[in-house]
């Protein structure tokens, strides 16, 4: 124990010998406007309503416009259950149960007006599997090292619950390019 002691002791002399207190003063204040600058990240604009979004056709006729059924176009790379079958829609999770933070991705296209959107797929949590419309599309899945892209991992990590219910489709924006496996 002895050792780690003397190891801090030089570590904090060596310190305060080469830090003086207007410098000290100065890291601790760039330290607090770092820490007030972390709720600016993209991460948390990206769950705000922007009106940059364009509001993709929604009047899509049969099955592809239908989000209670796999074929809706928003679930090109959905994999699970779908919330429009378990007492939520395709944006919104059943009552009970909470959005998980983190997602995957993919890029679907919309058949109403022929563009490609970015879609969000977020795991509704807190609940046992939902058991409800099926849903295993993989159009660009890929490889669970590729984790943005994998639709086979447990979202709910970044939820309250671990437990998996469904999953929604956001759309969170048009995309620039189609998806590189077309």
């Amino acid at each position: 124990m002895s050792g780690f002691d003397d190891g801090f002791e030089r570590l904090t002399r060596g310190l305060a010998r080469n830090t003086s207190r207007r410098s000290l003063l100065s890291r601790f204040g760039a330290l607090l406007v770092g820490a007030a600058a972390v709720p600016l990240l993209p991460v948390a604009r990206a769950s705000a309503d922007s009106p940059r979004v364009p509001a993709p056709d929604e009047d899509v006729p049969g099955e592809a416009g239908d989000p209670t059924k796999c074929d809706y176009w928003r679930h090109c790379a959905i994999d699970g259950f779908l919330c429009a079958c378990c007492g939520g829609s395709a944006t919104t999770c059943p009552p009970g149960t909470e959005m998980s933070p983190v997602t995957w991705i993919g890029t679907c296209q919309n058949p109403g007006d022929g563009k490609d959107y970015v879609i969000s797929y977020n795991d509704c949590c807190g609940k046992g599997f939902c058991g409800r419309c099926g849903c295993n599309r993989n159009e660009g899945d890929r490889p669970e090292y590729h984790w943005y892209r994998s639709n086979d991992i447990n979202w709910c990590a970044g939820a309250e619950s671990q437990a998996y219910h469904c999953s929604v489709a956001l759309v969170v924006g048009q995309a620039t390019e189609a998806q590189p496996e077309r």
